[in-house]
């Protein structure tokens, strides 16, 4: 069944569903919380049988951070203010935890806190695997919380640690080219406007942070930390000129071949939560095809203005030949097709 992360507002949910339960238990002054945000916005999880499995608040704060010990500096902090994540295995969190990083960055914060009850060991897992660290602790009547957080100017190096933003010195750039049938379900955040909504499903490949595509065409000549310009190509509605677009931009995180999954089960362990392709169409690819190549990504950034392809032979200069399908770019090329993107200039570590 789809699920849905949207924007709502507190009044439009239940305090008396049970999704609240655990967190009126936890909690205890949190139906008094509940009912002075009910006009404040909440990203919230909702089927299409209206049953609500997650929630995130979201608010902006300023200054030093003084109800935590030690408190935390005066920074442009977005605090995580209640979270609560049934996944069911679909990797909920880490769309979450996109949607997180996407709200800090364009309301031009300098760092996200959240604070967690040490019981919640998956959570801090998930928090820490993006470059959250364990900082302070925050006590109340519930309780004692560790609080997590993370500075955006505190830059470590490591992509996964750093995400989302892109280490773009001595990189490789490179333009991926994805069909239209499975760009969408791939990449949510990059949805163009024309697209029903409902293509975008709860489901691993649809949540994760990290994507797997999958080839025919070899891949081999990209390296860990390059970046990666995924193009949509044309829907046959029109001419690709105006059709096929640039809407995304991925970190490469690892390559292989066929030769590197010794059985089809360890190809299908690899590939199935974050591929689009389904069981059956993975087995398909592994046994009908001699070359195969995959590659693992971060999905990063998704653009606010999708880039048509005669705009990026325009105006980025990229040639007709050799194909699009996978070629790669210069550096003027690739910081050029960023601004066509109107790709936040923060995201961007040279």
């Amino acid at each position: 069944m789809s699920r849905r992360l949207h924007l709502t507002k507190f009044k439009e949910l239940n305090i008396e569903d049970p999704f609240f339960d655990s967190l009126k238990k936890g909690y205890d002054g949190f139906p008094n919380w509940f009912a002075s945000k009910l006009e404040e916005d909440v990203y919230a999880v909702i089927d299409a049988s209206h049953v609500l499995s997650g929630m995130v608040y979201l608010k902006d704060e300023t200054g030093s951070v003084d109800d935590t010990d030690p408190p935390l500096p005066a920074l442009k902090w977005l605090k995580v203010g209640t979270l609560k994540i049934e996944g069911r295995g679909t990797r909920l969190g880490e769309r979450v935890i996109k949607k997180i990083f996407d709200t800090a960055i364009s309301r031009k914060r300098e760092g996200v806190y959240v604070t967690v009850f040490e019981l919640h060991a998956t959570l801090i897992k998930l928090f820490e695997r993006y470059g959250f660290k364990k900082v302070a602790t925050k006590t109340t009547t519930d309780g004692t919380e560790l609080v997590l957080a993370r500075i955006f100017s505190d830059v470590s190096g490591n992509s996964l640690l750093d995400y989302p933003f892109l280490h773009t010195k001595n990189k490789r750039y490179w333009l991926l080219a994805v069909y239209p049938e499975y760009h969408s379900r791939l990449l949510p955040d990059s949805i163009l406007n024309n697209e029903p909504e409902d293509i975008v499903r709860d489901v691993s490949y649809t949540n994760t942070i990290h994507k797997v595509y999958i080839g025919r065409t070899s891949l081999m000549s990209m390296s860990p930390g390059d970046l990666v310009v995924i193009y949509r190509t044309s829907d046959n509605r029109g001419p690709a000129y105006f059709r096929s677009v640039a809407t995304s931009v991925c970190v490469v995180e690892e390559v292989r071949s066929k030769k590197d999954f010794p059985s089809i089960d360890e190809f299908l362990e690899y590939t199935k939560p974050r591929s689009v392709f389904g069981e059956e169409e993975l087995r398909s690819q592994y046994l009908s095809n001699k070359r195969l190549y995959v590659a693992k990504m971060t999905y990063n950034v998704a653009f606010h203005r999708r880039t048509t392809r005669g705009v990026l032979m325009d105006e980025a200069g990229i040639s007709e030949q050799p194909r699009w399908n996978f070629r790669e770019l210069s550096n003027t090329q690739f910081q050029k097709i960023l601004e066509l993107g109107k790709v936040d200039a923060r995201l961007i570590v040279n």
